[in-house]
């Protein structure tokens, strides 16, 4: 009996690519079921099949109480006296569970029938929980498959122990499938639901580009070329970024094969799609610049806080960089993770042209000088009167003409007309808060009339309407709840809510 189930165990798991202990396990449930409907559904049965006799043995627990009137019991079926527990096992105490064996049961057509819906249903659970454990697994890899049928330009495939869905958005364009069509994609997403593991595909997702060039390169599968970064447009073209930790190995060249043969092999699977292999450098203008290609740059301007490149070229190559529909520019942008500007040398000229000018044209007004010693501040780099203020006296008296008199004289020119602008500053807030209407206010300090004016409150009826919780967000630790309360009742007394009704004036 042993062998012939245990064989029965082994032969099920096979075909149904589970473990054979599960298939045990649900025989076990199955007499489970069959026991509680013979010996009744309030016991407690357990039920374990003995490998070496063959057997499953049905056992009966009860839990150990001390005596009838404990208001734990419940009756002889779930609950078994102390005293009595202590006949079966000598060392049994209150709280344990007494096992008591049980005759093998007879199976009848209906519990026959019973006990193998239950172990049909408990196999296909471990077998779709199986299913769905191994293609979770493999999320992120590449699969082979069948084409069962297309409804609706969505493709469903056979992967063999699972079917899968590709629908028509992860597609890429022009790509057509008929019945017994192999298909190769990628593992977008595996999801649990009731009628079984739906395994999701794509070919569109940026991530197949370098799984492709795993199987095609073996630099790649052994770790030594790493691709570092992909951008995609699907089905019309790639960027992807590589770096080689061996100084020996090239790793563009590693990647384009002999003859292009290895990128070759990447470009047929994905229809065509034209596939950029550009070299990953740490230097953001240099990554850029690669990322760019073919188009040659002449000169970049990094703004790191920014996080964006002003990219140079000649007008020949604008078009080129730029790419169809700015496509070049587009995935070079998100391959380096960097905002991406291009103009042209005579753009560029034209504009640093008309801000030297500008420039100039401020230097002279603020400092009061001629125009040729304002060119001479401004070709030397300078571009506020901050810099001028405050930068070494040494250094702007180096300027080609200057000397330490001329220097000082410049300082202190830029110093006084920041402190003159800084006072106009001050006097047009000073004006636009006395002509406000907070303005009349005796409890709101001048600093706070602005920043109420910018948070909405312009008139004393604003003010007025707020509580004083309200009035408080607004402010923050400028203002007591004292004096917040006071503000406010000062606002609706000047707004003439207390006022007689015709008396307002």
């Amino acid at each position: 009996m042993s062998v012939e189930i245990v064989q029965i165990a082994e032969q099920l798991a096979r075909e149904r690519g589970i473990k054979r202990e599960l298939v045990i396990e649900a025989m076990e449930i199955a007499i489970q079921t069959a026991s509680r409907k013979k010996y009744g559904a309030h016991k407690n049965i357990q039920v374990k099949f003995e490998y070496k006799s063959g057997e499953f043995l049905i056992d009966q627990l009860r839990e150990v109480v001390a005596s009838d009137e404990d208001e734990l019991y419940e009756g002889p079926d779930t609950h078994i006296l102390l005293a009595d527990a202590c006949r079966l096992n000598p060392a049994a105490k209150v709280g344990d569970l007494i096992a008591e064996r049980l005759p093998p049961i007879e199976f009848g057509r209906i519990a026959a029938q019973t006990a193998k819906q239950v172990i049909v249903q408990k196999v296909r659970e471990a077998e779709r929980n199986s299913v769905y454990m191994e293609y979770f697994d493999r999320q992120g890899q590449l699969i082979n498959g069948l084409v069962k049928r297309v409804e609706r330009n969505n493709v469903h495939v056979d992967l063999g122990r699972a079917a899968a869905f590709l629908p028509h958005e992860q597609q890429l364009p022009r790509e057509h499938y008929r019945p017994g069509d192999r298909i190769r994609a990628y593992i977008y997403e595996v999801r649990d639901s009731p009628r079984g593991p739906q395994v999701i595909l794509s070919r569109t997702d940026p991530r197949m580009v370098p799984r492709l060039f795993e199987m095609e390169v073996p630099e790649i599968y052994d770790g030594i070329v790493e691709i570092k970064a992909v951008a995609r447009d699907p089905g019309f073209r790639s960027k992807i970024a590589v770096h080689s930790s061996d100084s020996h190995v090239d790793p563009v060249g590693a990647c384009v094969g002999v003859r292009g043969s290895r990128v070759q092999g990447v470009v047929t699977e994905l229809q065509g799609e034209r596939i950029d292999i550009i070299e990953w450098s740490e230097d953001p203008a240099v990554f850029v610049c690669n990322a760019l290609a073919p188009a040659e740059v002449a000169k970049v301007v990094v703004d790191e806080e920014e996080r964006s490149i002003k990219v140079i070229v000649v007008a020949d190559q604008l078009s080129l960089a730029i790419g169809r529909r700015g496509q070049n520019v587009r995935l070079a942008s998100e391959l380096t993770g960097w905002r991406i500007d291009i103009v042209t040398e005579q753009a560029d000229q034209a504009v640093r042209a008309e801000e030297f000018e500008e420039l100039t044209k401020n230097f002279v007004s603020w400092l009061d000088i001629d125009e040729e010693v304002a060119n001479a501040l401004a070709q030397e780099g300078f571009s506020a009167l901050e810099e001028i203020a405050y930068v070494p006296l040494e250094e702007l008296a180096s300027i080609e003409g200057f000397d330490e008199e001329i220097a000082q004289e410049l300082r202190n020119r830029a110093r006084d007309q920041l402190m003159a602008l800084a006072l106009e500053k001050e006097a047009a807030k000073t004006a636009v808060a006395a002509d406000s209407p907070l303005a009349r206010l005796s409890g709101l300090p001048p600093e706070l009339d602005n920043r109420l004016t910018g948070k909405g409150i312009r008139s004393l009826d604003d003010l007025a309407d707020l509580a004083t919780d309200e009035l408080l967000e607004l402010v923050g630790d400028a203002l007591t709840q004292q004096e917040a309360e006071r503000l406010i009742l000062e606002a609706r007394q000047l707004a003439g809510w207390f006022d007689e009704p015709g008396t307002a004036g």
